[in-house]
């Protein structure tokens, strides 16, 4: 076995077990605590059969335990047979979580028992093929979901994943899947959203362009030939096309050799009756106005075209440009059906038209695709806002989860972006009045199992509207949240995370030290980062220095530290605040939190900021400019800071007068 895939635990515990085909399966937690790991017991037994059957390798250990850590100890990690957990993404109390944490609790579970496989039982060569672990657990862990529980959709609600990497991989400083690395403040650098999340989007676009079965076969002809081995990429590419009976090797080369996503421009023409559609290919770029224009790019580019509401033409691997037969002229012709392809559709005017026409009959992912594209062709700068905002007023209330999600994620960024100039009351105002027949519609309170997506929208919703100043939602959340205090089960567990948190950016000196209390008295990790998160999202200056001090005091898990300092820069709205703490507190933090803080938390935390001059502060701050991947995760944010400024100047303007012309 590799070396890094040991693990000693030690510690004052308890184990429960259960039986797997002959394989003890345990969850190893602090005495008393038990019983909170069945629904994690139960999930490692049958994803061992399931793994088991789908790599044609049997788990070859003899136990397998998963380790839940109460402190220190951040997301988790696929020791061979001993995968720790930071306590919170392990363990389930239905008194205290919702029951929608079962889906997190599952799908961490799902990837790192699938690193079982792929990552300990065959090992990448080098941390250039870090993706070969990564990507592949991702999109495992959702296959998995969608074997055992088909309701929670992990596709269709997992979109966001495949949209934050090619936001990332848009942008000039993004990499390849398949980078090089020279040391390891680089290898730290790779485990990102383009390692995980695009890896994760490549591998599901391969396996539906070769099929489920051949795909399949293709991996575990992999396994059987390198178990308790090294592999590269390359062994991966020569597995699937020697069982899938197609060449994919180009295919998979030119999405995981160079950095980039591809842009499909689609346009329509009539020949008489009969329509046609021309495909060509581009580089889809978000950057600057002034900046350089990034180098070309081709790809071999899988594309499902089809009816909006129906089935695929015949299969197309475009290389540049291509012509295709498209049904009657005026047909609603639907590029990427089903939204499994890695890449971004512009559609000529009399296409989207069409398309918009048929938008209520088309399926929710290609509903879905619709909505992400059109909003990021805004940030490329190839559309305008108000085409995007239209399209938002078509959309209906009782739409998918997936859908809104993407336009409360869309309006929190207008809200950030907008933070201290004058069009954020404008922008707010309409947020507002687009969300709350959503939240009308399903209320607060419902009838369900507190496991759908009912539940999960209207969470999300009470959230962005208290965090957009809606006076209801924000009176009835403080109603709720002072009935609980008296009586913990009159508040469901599926409102708590989002009620406390609206509490806590409202929240006055007496509200927040009823939250500190809160979590100082819980024993359970979720709760007390419930209580912490929401008290270090208080807008209150004074207060958020309150939480910035509490930082230092040795309170706080090291785990949660820099998620309370991001906190009151981004919830709690004080990243000036924030920063100057950081900068005055900075050796403490250092010592306490390790070169992580130096290399990555601060430039990312710096992408609070969206104008030039901290840009030019961060790239001017020399403890995060001391290793090779300090280096890259600055040139990385100072980036993005420069594309929020841009974004903020195109966008927001052009969007208020759209409000105010079209929702006065």
């Amino acid at each position: 076995m590799s070396s890094y895939l040991f693990v000693l635990a030690v510690g004052e515990l308890e184990r429960v077990t259960a039986d797997a085909g002959g394989v003890t399966v345990g969850v190893v937690t602090t005495e008393g605590k038990g019983g909170q790991g069945r629904f994690a017991l139960d999930s490692a037994v049958k994803l061992l059969a399931y793994y088991n059957d789908y790599f044609g390798v049997k788990y070859p250990l003899p136990k397998l335990d998963l380790i839940a850590v109460p402190g220190g100890f951040g997301g988790a990690m696929e020791n061979w047979g001993g995968i720790t957990f930071f306590e919170s993404r392990l363990l389930f109390d239905p008194a205290i979580s919702a029951e929608t944490a079962r889906r997190g609790i599952f799908a961490i579970i799902a990837h790192e028992m699938a690193h079982m496989w792929f990552g300990d039982l065959v090992t990448m060569a080098w941390w250039d093929n870090l993706w070969l672990n990564e990507g592949f657990a991702s999109w495992m862990a959702t296959k998995a979901s969608e074997q055992f529980y088909p309701e929670w959709q992990g596709w269709l609600n997992g979109y966001g994943a495949k949209q934050f990497a090619m936001t990332l991989d848009a942008r000039r400083t993004s990499h390849p899947v398949q980078q090089p690395i020279a040391d390891h403040s680089e290898a730290v650098t790779a485990f990102d959203a383009i390692t995980y999340n695009k890896g994760q989007a490549l591998i599901r676009m391969l396996e539906t362009y070769l099929g489920e079965q051949a795909f399949r076969d293709g991996i575990r002809k992999y396994m059987a030939a390198h178990a308790y081995s090294n592999s590269t990429t390359a062994d991966l590419w020569q597995a699937l096309e020697s069982s899938g009976g197609k060449t994919i090797t180009g295919i998979a080369a030119s999405f995981t050799e160079q950095d980039g996503v591809p842009l499909v421009v689609a346009e329509a023409d009539c020949v008489g009756a009969a329509q046609r559609l021309t495909l060509r290919q581009d580089r889809f770029v978000i950057a600057p106005a002034n900046d350089p224009p990034l180098p070309a790019r081709n790809w071999q580019i899988p594309v499902a075209v089809g009816p909006s509401h129906g089935k695929p033409f015949d299969e197309i691997l475009l290389k540049k440009s291509t012509n295709i037969p498209a049904g009657a002229c005026g047909d609603a012709i639907k590029v990427n059906l089903g939204d499994v392809g890695y890449f971004r559709v512009e559609y000529g005017p009399k296409n989207r038209a069409a398309l918009l026409n048929a938008f209520p009959q088309m399926q929710v992912a290609d509903r879905l695709n619709v909505v992400t594209d059109s909003w990021a062709l805004v940030q490329a700068g190839r559309a305008e806002a108000p085409s995007y905002l239209a399209l938002l007023d078509a959309l209906d209330a009782g739409d998918h989860r997936a859908v809104w999600d993407q336009v409360i994620s869309t309006f929190a960024t207008l809200d950030r972006l907008s933070r201290g100039r004058t069009e954020r009351p404008v922008i707010q105002a309409y947020a507002r009045a687009r969300l709350r027949p959503v939240f009308d519609r399903i209320g607060w309170d419902g009838a369900g199992s507190g496991d759908d997506d009912t539940a999960l929208l209207r969470a999300s919703l009470i959230s962005t509207l208290g965090d957009l100043g809606d006076a209801a939602i924000v009176a009835e959340a403080k109603r709720r949240f002072a009935a609980f205090a008296d009586d913990p089960n009159s508040l469901p567990t599926a409102l708590r995370d989002a009620v406390t948190h609206v509490v806590g950016v409202t929240a006055d000196r007496a509200t927040y030290d009823q939250l500190l209390a809160l979590a100082r008295n819980s024993t359970a990790t979720n709760e007390r980062l419930r209580y912490y998160l929401a008290a270090a999202s208080a807008r209150d200056a004074e207060l958020a220095r309150a939480t910035l001090a509490l930082t230092l005091t040795g309170e706080l898990p090291d785990t949660i530290v820099t998620g309370m300092i991001n906190a009151v820069a981004s919830a709690g709205e004080q990243p000036q605040l924030a920063w100057d703490f950081v900068r005055t507190n900075f050796d403490t933090l250092l010592a306490r939190q390790g070169p992580n803080f130096r290399d990555q938390f601060v430039p990312n935390f710096m992408t609070n900021f969206t104008d030039e001059a901290h840009a030019a502060e961060l790239a001017a701050f020399a403890p995060s400019q001391s290793t090779t991947g300090g280096r890259v995760m600055v040139a990385r944010s100072v980036q993005a800071i420069a594309i929020s400024a841009d974004l903020a100047a195109r966008v927001l303007p052009a969007a208020d007068d759209w409000i105010r012309a079209h929702k006065p």
